[in-house]
């Protein structure tokens, strides 16, 4: 009951917290913050909606850190722009991304992999396998959405690099495939100095995209080695993979409803018929 309660105070403090900016987003004129405040209000509500519909019991630390997640990635990265004030802001919510994609990839096939329906049975090898999977196709997933945007909408979700020097062969004078290397100490666009005012040459979203993938996969390759020891010591000792895993709640038990409430039990009833034959004997 305690951990419920600090699920709930955290979900009212952030709730407060996102009204209070979609309010001053409104009064600022900013609607399209304010859509983003209204999102991430219907984000939080996700936990509770797949617990509810799916049977699924979600551990209130993983309720909590993926509240969290949110209000840091849409309030405080979009609105407040964090991902330009803090340099490793968008590092950090990567990381923390894969890290969370491999958690949720090892549920699921931890859930089927202890289900008494599926007769095949996966090593904890191959579950972590399929979560570092699930984790880095997401990952992939999310770039193609920030390059989608950017090029139909114009936004710059992938953000952009200043580069001094560049490593290409398409630079080789004779055509050959061997890379060229220049180092830029001059760079005129419409008549502005970039070398003086910036620092090098402005590089499209690429190192941004491969610094997340690559943050993406230490999350997640931390979490499946978290997994894999869960697995191999279930029920010898607690881990940090215990607090992030959804358990299923039992269908099939006739103690518990589909959504984890102890139902009201029947007295047991002693054999009367029994001890009637028994005296007649």
């Amino acid at each position: 009951m305690k951990k419920q309660h600090k699920e709930v105070t955290v979900r009212v403090i952030l709730t407060i917290l996102v009204v209070l900016c979609c309010v001053r987003q409104f009064m600022n004129g900013a609607f399209e913050n304010v859509f983003t405040c209204i999102l991430c209000l219907l984000l939080f509500s996700i936990p509770n909606f797949i617990s509810k519909r799916f049977a699924i019991q979600l551990p209130v630390f993983l309720q909590v850190v993926i509240m969290i997640f949110i209000f840091s990635a849409e309030i405080l990265g979009e609105v407040n722009a964090y991902y330009v004030r803090i340099p490793l802001w968008d590092t950090m919510l990567h990381t923390a991304n894969g890290f969370l994609m491999a958690a949720i990839g090892f549920s699921l096939v931890d859930i089927f992999n202890r289900s008494e329906r599926f007769l095949v049975k996966l090593s904890p090898v191959f579950v972590a396998i399929v979560a570092f999977c699930f984790s880095m196709t997401i990952g992939v997933l999310w770039e193609f959405f920030e390059f989608g945007m950017d090029m139909l909408f114009h936004t710059d979700m992938q953000k952009d690099f200043f580069v001094s020097a560049i490593h290409s062969v398409a630079l080789n004078p004779n055509g050959h495939n061997v890379p060229v290397h220049m180092e830029i100490q001059s760079l005129l666009v419409n008549g502005e100095d970039w070398m003086a005012a910036y620092g090098g040459y402005l590089d499209i979203g690429l190192i941004d995209t491969m610094k997340d993938l690559f943050v993406n996969f230490i999350g997640a390759v931390a979490f499946s080695i978290i997994g894999y020891i869960y697995i191999k010591y279930r029920g010898h000792r607690q881990s940090v993979a215990a607090k992030l895993i959804p358990t299923v709640i039992r269908a099939d038990d006739d103690t518990v409803d589909r959504f984890g409430n102890v139902l009201p039990q029947e007295p047991a009833q002693s054999a009367p018929a029994e001890a009637k034959e028994h005296q007649n004997q």
